[in-house]
């Protein structure tokens, strides 16, 4: 019976051995405030002032051709109101069509830079999280941490788990310009022709 008992016991710990190895390590937490690396970085600085100086362009754009197409519309809208319901002969019909082609040609321009600095800031987000996550990867190498937590995440923590100042540092070196231009155009598939 002593044996049955002890054969037991061994084939009982044999079995637990394996679940007590797969167990997970203990968690060893940092803190990142990624919201700060954004604004902080020197490349990430850099890039920011040259879109800015992109946006302030469009809106100068934007308020120049509102300049140039605002008198022909008063213009037009003074001839129509002077007809006092008569219908418009075809001379000012023609310049409020011309008004409008011209305002639509505005409206697509002026759309089309916002898609460009659209793009410029998506490329920018790219080049920067791209090197983002080795960044914070080295720190927690270094750390010995096993898990990266953004601050905005937590409820609360401890002010000695916070890197992200080691995080701003692996990322300035890593990432040390930005190419503030469109993202690269996509390749277009071709779909195989049939036979």
């Amino acid at each position: 019976m002593k044996t049955q008992i002890a054969a037991a016991l061994v084939a009982v710990s044999a079995l637990a051995t394996p679940a007590l190895a797969q167990r997970a390590p203990a968690a060893v937490v940092v803190v990142v405030d990624s919201d700060r690396i954004y604004r902080e970085c020197t490349a990430c600085r850099t890039a920011q002032t040259q879109l800015q100086s992109q946006v302030q362009g469009l809106r100068a754009r934007q308020k120049t051709l509102e300049d140039q197409l605002r008198p022909e519309g008063q213009a037009i809208q003074t001839a129509v109101a002077a007809l006092a319901g008569k219908p418009a002969d075809a001379a000012l019909q023609n310049r409020a069509k011309a008004l409008q082609q011209r305002e639509q040609q505005a409206n697509e321009e002026l759309q089309r830079g916002q898609q460009n600095i659209q793009s410029i800031q998506a490329n920018v987000l790219r080049q920067i999280n791209g090197k983002l996550q080795p960044a914070i990867n080295q720190v927690m190498t270094q750390k010995g941490a096993n898990v990266a937590v953004d601050v905005d995440a937590t409820l609360a923590h401890g002010v000695g788990i916070d890197v992200t100042n080691d995080v701003l540092a692996a990322l300035n070196q890593q990432l040390p310009s930005i190419s503030v231009t469109p993202l690269p155009a996509q390749p277009t598939q071709q779909t195989p022709q049939g036979r």
